[in-house]
């Protein structure tokens, strides 16, 4: 009995461990397009690398944003580049921040791949406890129905 509660509990934990995401926009193209599907695992900031490709819950203003994604209970993302991590210098063009500054504790910078992303260049630090995880595969478009 206590080997099934145990394989239950874990197949729960690896369910809630990744989401799928359907991407809407161009902020991440050419690496991620409009319409493509991708796993995110959930991950803290503390795992968080440079490069990574990663999921936020957007700022207020995200209709503007050119790269967002849903859920499967269309809850919205922004989809982003770590570009700068806690106490990393403030890489050139980040809004609000000074040359010498460095990311505070608890944020980030990310930037879309497409240089017209709406990001950290107009937004500023976006709070680390905002991050659902990172991309971990493209998943392409889904496929038509009937197709």
């Amino acid at each position: 009995m206590l080997v099934v509660a145990a394989a239950v509990a874990a197949a729960v934990r690896i369910r809630t461990s990744v989401v799928v995401v359907s991407v809407r926009g161009n902020s991440m193209a050419p690496a991620i397009r409009d319409g493509e599907r991708v796993v995110v695992r959930r991950r803290p900031l503390a795992r968080i690398r440079r490069g990574d490709v990663v999921v936020l819950r957007p700022p207020e203003t995200s209709e503007r944003d050119g790269g967002y994604g849903t859920d499967r209970h269309g809850a919205g993302w922004n989809v982003k580049r770590v570009t700068a991590l806690p106490g990393e210098p403030v890489p050139a063009g980040t809004a609000g921040a000074g040359p010498r500054d460095t990311v505070p504790p608890g944020s980030l910078v990310v930037r879309g791949d497409n240089p017209d992303s709406i990001d950290s260049r107009h937004r500023g630090f976006f709070p680390g406890d905002q991050l659902l995880g990172t991309v971990v595969r493209r998943l392409g478009a889904p496929r038509a129905p009937g197709a």
